[in-house]
């Protein structure tokens, strides 16, 4: 069987994703940087120039994690915030909310957030940084941990917009992607 891509161009960068079936109805070019050290780098500096006013970086794990390095990185910034999909030793006397399925996920999720977090961007603006904005739960889940510790959400970045994502206009991204329903 002949395995399908999807070619991407983002922001100079051109990347070949892989189409994989996510439902018996519909299949999604995915898009990983987990261990692509040159995408990531690439992406992390051009989100970066989006989100330079913002004082603190926040994502979710996984994929958002070696991101948000490179943006805070690039931004000047010592720390960067991360909401964790279960909850940690160290994370006792934090935060946590729970967010509807996400396309990839399927399942309801839990995002925690830890004390040091929570005081890293309460009354901060916070950009928020992940890999693919589509259905919007997992961002969705984000605004609720910032909103819930005090922060102000200042700007959500995204590499990659699915869909209907790119049409919204409280999203910055750097490519957009298609979802391939089956005929």
């Amino acid at each position: 069987m002949e395995k399908k891509v999807f070619c991407v161009d983002i922001c100079g960068y051109n990347a070949e994703l892989p189409v994989l079936p996510i439902s018996p109805t519909l299949d999604i070019a995915f898009f990983n940087l987990h261990g692509n050290q040159a995408l990531t780098e690439h992406c992390g500096k051009e989100l970066a120039k989006h989100l330079a006013d913002c004082d603190v970086i926040i994502t979710a794990e996984s994929k958002g994690l070696q991101l948000s390095h490179v943006v805070a990185r690039e931004l000047n910034h010592n720390y960067y915030a991360v909401a964790r999909k279960t909850k940690k030793l160290y994370m006792q006397d934090g935060i946590e909310i729970v967010i509807e399925a996400s396309i990839t996920t399927g399942k309801e999720q839990h995002l925690y957030l830890s004390k040091h977090d929570v005081e890293l961007i309460k009354g901060k603006k916070v950009g928020i940084v992940d890999d693919v904005v589509s259905t919007g739960a997992s961002l969705k889940g984000l605004e609720d941990l910032v909103n819930l510790a005090g922060g102000i959400i200042h700007k959500k970045a995204f590499v990659l917009a699915e869909a209907d994502a790119a049409d919204r206009d409280d999203v910055i991204y750097l490519a957009k992607i298609p979802v391939f329903p089956h005929a």
